[in-house]
This record gives C-alpha cells, sequence and structure tokens, in this order.
C-alpha cells in the first residue's frame, strides 16, 4: 500500500473521530436543548439533486418524487418538521448553497473527507450495495470480480465509489471509464465491455427502460455505500435529533419504501410453472403419507386395544388366583413365626407347625404341657403376675430368653405376649422367634467392625463416618480413624468431639463451598464430594479430596461412610499444570497474530509483487505478439499459449492472495462475511442466509480476522460434515458485545463425542481461537436436528 492510500485513510479516521466525538457530544446535551431547539426551527429548506431514483420530477404533476423525498416525508412525520424543497444542479452547486445557508438539510449524501467542510451527518439510514450486470444467462452461477479473466473489460462510472473501491482491490482488472451509470449500462449493451457495475438504486431504475431489458444482475462486487442526512454546519442540534428519528422510524416504511424505490425487480419464485409442478407434487406425497400414517395408526390402534384387553383379562384370572392361594396359604399352617395359645394355668392349648418344630415336638406331643417346662424360670407366680398384667393394661410385652427343648437343649428365641379373648375363653398368645441366627449376626457384626477399626488405621486416608440426626440437631462425626494425627495434627477423639463436624476444620476462604456441597448432598440424600482445604493444628492449610457415601441411618437419619485424602501435594502440581496452560495459550496467542500479520503480509507481497511482474510479463507478450507473431505462426501459438498461462498465473495470485488474506476484510466484517457466504453458496450450492448490521462495525483486526477464520471453519465443517440444505449466519452488536451465530440443518452430532477412528481439531480450534479473543463458545447440537454454533465476545475498538 503506498504512502498516499497510508494518507487518505489516515484522514478519513481522523475525520471520522471528530464526527463521533461531536455526535457523543450532542447525544449528551441533547435531554436539555432538544425540544426547545426543535420548536424553534421546525422550518426546513431541503435541498435535492436531481438523480432517479433518489429525486425526479412526477410525470403526474409539477412536483418531486423518489426514494429520498418518501424518505424526508416519514422523517417529518416523525419529528414535525415542515419542508420547502430546493432543487440544484449538481452536488457541487448543492455544496455552495449550504455554505451560503440557503440550504439547511440534503438527503442521501454519502460523508466524504471533502464533504465534511460543508456539512454536518447522521447514521446511515440505508445501504445501497453495487451490483454487477451483465447479458442474462440460463445458468445460474454467480459471477466474482476475483474471477474475472483479465481481457474481460468492466464498465464503471468514473466518480462513483465503485471506481476507487475496483482500483484500489482489484487494480489488474480491465477498467472503461463512463461519465454516468446509463452509459455503463450502454457499453455493455453495445459489446464494448462485458460487465458493468451499477449501485443497486440506479439499476432499479435503469433496468425498466426497454435498452436494458436483456440485462439481468449476475453478481455483487461486495461494496455498498451508506446513505445519510446532511445537515449544514450551523446546525449542530439536529444531526442527533435526526438519528433518534430514524430509530424510531417503524420498519414497515421503510421497507416498502426500498420495495418501491430502490429494489430491482427479481424474477420470483412463485412465478416459476416448475415450481408449482414440484409443490403439487410435494403435497401429494405429503396427502398419500398421511393417509399411511393413518391407516398404520388404526391398525396399531386395533392391535393394541385387543392386547390391553387380553392383559386385563388376564390380570383378572390372575387376581382371582392369587386371591385363593392366600385363603389356602392362610388355611394352612405354614407361618415362619412360632404361635402358642396359652390358658390361664399355663398350659399350651394350640400350637402351630412352626412352634412345634422349634420345641423339638411332632403331632400333639407339645399340647398340654406348661410353659415351665420349656421355660424353667418361670414359676406360677411369675407367670400369674404377667397374666394379670396382660389382660388389665391390654399391651404387648417381648423379651429375649433361653427356652428348652424337648430334647434338652437350649434355643435362643425372642418371645412375644399378647392378651387374646376368644369368645368366652381366655389366652395367652406367645410369639416365638427363633433368633439363633441373629446372635450370629451380632457376633459377626463385631467382629466386622473390629476388622473395619483395623483396616481403617491402615488406609492412606483418613476414614471416618458422618451422622445428620433426623430431628435437623448438627451433624456429628461419629467415627474417625487415626490417620487424622499425621493428616491433621489432632487425635481421632478430638476430632469426633468437634460440634459440627469438618465445618470445624475448613479453611476460611473454602468455607461457602464446603457448606455448598454439603448442603446439596443433605438436600438430595446423595454422595457427598468435595475439595478444599482443611487447618492443620499448627495453622497450614492441608489440601484435601474428601468424598463419602450415604446410607440411611437406624433412626431415620442419614450417615455419610467416605474418606478424606491428603491432595497437597498433587493439588500444587495441578496448579502448575493451570499456569502451564495458561502460558501456553498465551504463547498460543502470540503465534496466531504473528502468523495472521505474516499471512497479510505474504498477500500483500504476492498480490502487488506477483501482480506487477506479471502485469509487466503480459505487456511484453503483448508487445512481441504485436511485432513478431506475424513474421511465425508458431511463433504467435507459442506467444499465445505464454499469455494464457499468464492469465492462469493471474487467477492463482488472487487466490493464493485471497486464501491468506480476503481484501474485503477492509471493506468491514459485514461485507466479508457477506462474500464469503456468496463463495459459499458457489462451491457447495447450499443457500447461505446472512443477516449483518447495516451500519459497518468497527472492530480491531484481531477480531475481526479471528471471527472471519471461525465462520471459515465453521462453513468448512458444514460442507465436510452436516449434509445441510440452508446455513444461517448472523452477526450483531449490542451492548459493547459482538455475537456471531452459524447454524445448520444438517443432521447434527453429540456435543463431546468424536467417532473413534477419527482425529478432528477443527472444533477445539475454534474454540481456542474464541478463548484467545476474551470470549466464550457456545454448540447447541442434537443427532438429527442440526447444529448451531455461537461466538460471544466484547467489542474493542480498532
Amino acid at each position: 500500500m503506498t504512502l498516499e492510500r497510508w494518507t487518505i485513510r489516515l484522514r478519513r479516521a481522523v475525520d471520522w473521530r471528530l464526527a463521533l466525538t461531536g455526535a457523543l457530544a450532542w447525544a449528551l446535551m441533547l435531554p436539555a436543548v432538544a425540544a426547545p431547539w426543535l420548536d424553534s426551527h421546525r422550518d426546513w429548506r431541503v435541498g435535492v439533486v436531481l438523480q432517479a431514483p433518489y429525486v425526479e420530477q412526477s410525470t403526474r404533476g409539477p412536483w418531486l418524487e423518489g426514494a429520498d423525498i418518501a424518505f424526508m416525508n416519514l422523517l417529518a412525520n416523525q419529528t414535525g418538521a415542515r419542508l420547502s424543497w430546493r432543487v440544484y444542479p449538481t452536488l457541487a452547486a448543492l455544496d455552495a448553497a449550504a455554505d451560503r445557508g440557503e440550504v439547511d438539510v440534503a438527503p442521501g449524501m454519502r460523508q466524504t473527507p471533502s464533504s465534511l467542510h460543508h456539512w454536518l451527518f447522521s447514521l446511515p439510514y440505508l445501504r445501497i450495495p453495487s451490483k454487477l450486470v451483465g447479458f442474462r444467462a440460463e445458468s445460474a452461477d454467480v459471477v466474482e470480480l476475483d474471477r474475472l479473466s483479465l481481457s474481460e473489460r468492466l464498465a464503471i462510472d468514473r466518480g462513483s465509489d465503485a471506481w476507487s473501491f475496483v482500483e484500489r482491490n482489484y487494480p489488474e482488472l480491465t477498467r472503461l471509464p463512463q461519465a454516468s451509470d446509463r452509459q455503463a449500462l450502454l457499453a455493455v449493451i453495445q459489446q464494448q465491455a462485458e460487465y458493468a457495475i451499477v449501485d443497486e438504486a440506479r439499476l432499479a431504475t435503469l433496468l425498466k427502460e426497454p435498452a436494458f431489458v436483456s440485462l439481468a444482475v449476475v453478481g455483487d462486487i461486495g461494496y455498498t455505500h451508506l446513505l445519510r442526512v446532511a445537515v449544514r454546519k450551523d446546525w449542530p442540534a439536529l444531526p442527533p435529533l435526526i438519528d433518534q428519528a430514524i430509530s424510531q422510524l417503524p420498519p414497515e416504511p421503510m421497507a416498502r419504501l426500498q420495495a418501491d424505490w430502490l429494489r430491482p425487480n427479481y424474477p420470483r419464485l412463485i412465478d416459476s410453472v416448475a415450481f408449482w409442478q414440484r409443490l403439487f407434487l410435494a403435497l401429494a406425497l405429503a396427502f398419500c403419507a398421511l393417509v399411511a400414517l393413518w391407516l398404520i395408526s388404526r391398525r396399531d390402534n386395533r392391535r393394541a386395544a385387543a392386547r390391553l384387553l387380553a392383559a386385563w383379562q388376564e390380570l383378572e384370572s390372575r387376581s382371582a388366583a392369587e386371591s385363593d392361594l392366600r385363603l389356602a396359604q392362610f388355611s394352612i399352617d405354614n407361618s415362619t413365626v412360632g404361635i402358642l395359645w396359652v390358658s390361664w394355668d399355663s398350659r399350651i392349648r394350640y400350637a402351630n407347625r412352626t412352634a412345634a418344630g422349634l420345641l423339638g415336638d411332632e403331632g400333639d406331643d407339645l399340647l398340654a404341657r406348661r410353659l415351665a417346662e420349656l421355660e424353667p424360670l418361670l414359676d406360677n407366680h411369675t407367670w400369674l403376675d404377667a397374666w394379670n398384667r396382660l389382660r388389665t393394661r391390654q399391651e404387648i410385652q417381648s423379651f429375649e430368653t433361653q427356652c428348652r427343648r424337648t430334647d434338652g437343649q437350649s434355643l435362643t428365641v425372642s418371645v412375644s405376649l399378647s392378651f387374646l379373648q376368644f369368645g368366652a375363653t381366655e389366652y395367652l398368645v406367645v410369639y416365638l422367634n427363633d433368633i439363633t441366627e441373629r446372635h450370629r449376626a451380632r457376633a459377626a457384626l463385631a467382629e466386622s467392625e473390629a476388622r473395619y477399626k483395623s483396616m481403617a488405621s491402615n488406609v492412606p486416608g483418613m476414614v471416618f463416618r458422618l451422622q445428620m440426626p433426623r430431628d435437623g440437631a448438627s451433624a456429628r462425626l461419629s467415627f474417625v480413624s487415626d490417620a487424622s494425627q499425621p493428616m491433621l495434627g489432632y487425635e481421632p477423639d478430638v476430632v469426633r468431639s468437634w460440634p459440627q463436624g469438618w465445618r470445624q476444620a475448613v479453611f476460611g476462604d473454602d468455607l461457602p463451598g464446603y457448606l455448598a456441597a454439603r448442603e446439596q448432598a443433605v438436600a438430595e440424600a446423595r454422595d457427598w464430594a468435595w475439595q478444599g482445604r482443611l487447618s492443620h493444628r499448627d495453622g497450614h492449610p492441608v489440601w484435601v479430596d474428601l468424598r463419602a457415601s450415604v446410607r440411611a441411618d437406624d433412626d431415620g437419619g442419614l450417615a455419610w461412610d467416605g474418606i478424606v485424602w491428603d491432595i497437597s501435594q498433587s493439588k500444587q502440581h495441578e496448579l502448575q499444570l493451570a499456569e502451564s496452560r495458561s502460558q501456553l495459550r498465551s504463547l498460543a496467542a502470540h503465534l496466531e497474530s504473528v502468523r495472521e500479520e505474516e499471512k497479510t503480509r505474504i498477500a500483500r507481497e504476492v498480490h502487488d509483487e506477483l501482480g506487477q511482474i506479471l502485469t509487466v510479463l503480459r505487456l511484453e507478450t503483448s508487445m512481441c505478439e504485436l511485432g513478431f507473431a506475424h513474421l511465425d505462426d508458431k511463433l504467435a501459438e507459442r506467444l499465445g499459449n505464454m499469455k494464457k498461462q499468464i492469465e492462469n498465473t493471474f487467477q492463482i495470485v488472487r487466490d493464493v492472495a485471497s486464501a491468506l488474506r480476503p481484501p474485503v476484510l477492509d471493506a468491514g466484517l459485514g461485507s466479508a462475511i457477506e462474500w464469503q457466504a456468496r463463495r459459499f453458496e458457489q462451491r457447495s450450492g447450499i443457500p447461505c442466509l446472512v443477516s449483518v448490521p447495516e451500519t459497518p462495525l468497527h472492530l480491531a483486526d484481531a477480531q475481526a480476522t479471528g471471527l472471519f477464520r471461525i465462520l471459515q471453519e465453521a462453513l468448512t465443517n458444514v460442507l465436510r460434515h452436516a449434509e445441510a440444505s440452508t446455513v444461517s449466519i448472523g452477526l450483531s452488536a449490542r451492548d459493547q458485545q459482538i455475537s456471531l451465530s452459524i447454524a445448520d440443518d444438517g443432521k447434527g452430532f453429540q456435543p463431546g463425542s468424536q467417532p473413534a477412528g477419527r482425529r478432528s481439531f477443527g472444533l477445539v480450534g475454534m474454540r481456542e481461537r474464541v478463548l484467545l479473543m476474551g470470549g466464550e463458545l457456545e454448540i447447541d447440537s442434537n443427532p438429527g436436528h442440526g447444529t448451531t454454533l455461537v461466538v460471544r465476545l466484547r467489542e474493542e475498538q480498532p
């Protein structure tokens, strides 16, 4: 880039910053001065230059019409202003009138360094893209400037911004200067040029003329110019008011204004016969599918009803069979509890088979025997005392004892006594349970607890049990292994005496996390996991990993059995690893910045240096062809082949430069996204829906380049893996936050999973790139439901 271009860019940047500073200052003063100032300046003298479709003389009467006229009428309705019109032959005459104070406002103006000497400007209210126009073709391929050969000529209005854009970004292309957009289209009609570049608004008017009916839009050059309202320089309070009025304009009138004046009549899909044929076929197939689904659903409902009826009948039969079985089991003396009916004289009047088996009697040998024969300690006085007490209080008495079997052996049983009156006869019902196995289990439990304590003392961690009573009392440590002494410096008895369990030893800063983890474990009755620091007896913190399993306690509360591991050394390694990762990420950010700068430098050198060399080579070849081709046919053929090779090399140079850094990035991230979407559509055939702000975003070069690279990687993933039919791309800025979203309707995937045998770093690279820019990346995807990728980051001014 030459010194002159840098000077122009610096001057524009300074002018933009001065304008932005003035706008912010007046925005702060606006609430105080807006209403009185506007009340005293309701009459606006509007200056315009006749140029269709912005301003033109109406064919229906002596008045003006056009896009700028309609917009100013909307603005006047919004602000209550009264308009009077002044028509000038040229923009220079309009600028001179503003300097003389004859004009107050002028719509449809473009902000340039020269115009800032005459006007103040509002924010843009319309974006007018420049289109590439050529003869209609049956092919739907989009023509791009970087794909044009050097022999194809472009007709462009010499005074338009499109001329400067093409001259700056595509200097190798052949440009034919024209006096106006009409002359550019006539050059294409007269075959003086293959294509013309005209803005979309002018194109909406010119394509209506019969002379240009054979022309059509064949591509977009990726450049748009912004229309603003210019205000005389001694009215600095008006631009903020106009900005506010523009932001409050309803979208419907603005859309109608663009449709009426600025948008060409492109062919509509509904006008195609093939569209209606395909629609009819799709509806017919959908109807057939619905009928088939209805028939299948009807058949399945009938089958389900039949199966439900059969299941209900089977349940009824099972219920009847189970009732019969319960009655049969009830009538059979097969209880696992021994039952004795004892009369007042302590004689046994009834014994079931279980009781007879427990006491070692068969048949009816047990009947009429006294309880004293089974329980030697039960004498007549004790028996009568128990009889009277149970008869009076109607309570159940339970105890454990050793009874004597008929073979002389002892049997440990659990005895429950209750009083029963059956008709006129009174009995004590004795329930016997053999608890020999229970006693053995108790002994085994005592032995198991001893082994548990022995094992706990040898585990490298500190074993504990924390109990939480059901009545909501404080948690307490019922068991702590001997490892508490080397880990925390406290004896187990001291730790168990802590009234609030581990809370008493938690290091100060980690207490909220400890309480949150414990409360969640208590509320959900789930296992407990926590990492943090406990205070050693000498005051230094000890990093621990607490893991405990929950179980229901005997009293209805909760108990957690677990181990506390000393992870101080591993935690130190973890912190060192985190620091190392942070340093690696900083190094990766630096390398990425260096790589992007190197790409930019190489792209410029390839574009400028090789472009100049190839241009000189092409000119030398052409001179050789003009001077010597007629002397030798073979020489002419060789020179023609050399020219073709030079053209191919030009295309390769452009492709390499665009791959390294597309020049459209200099026009803003929004234009670069639209350019990349069009290239993706051309390469893949997948439609791309693009939504970008009308006002260009002023981002740091690193942010713009990073977002553009993420978009390229996402579109590459869509092309390779998604099998999508449409892609949506959105760029938005709100509250100093930039958001870029890419969504497709493809087959989707399960985030976090990776097919076996395939290693892919695309998502990893995008996530790391976002982290380097200080943003966040969200991926929402499910198999069969498409994928949505959203990047959010804070806006940084360049």
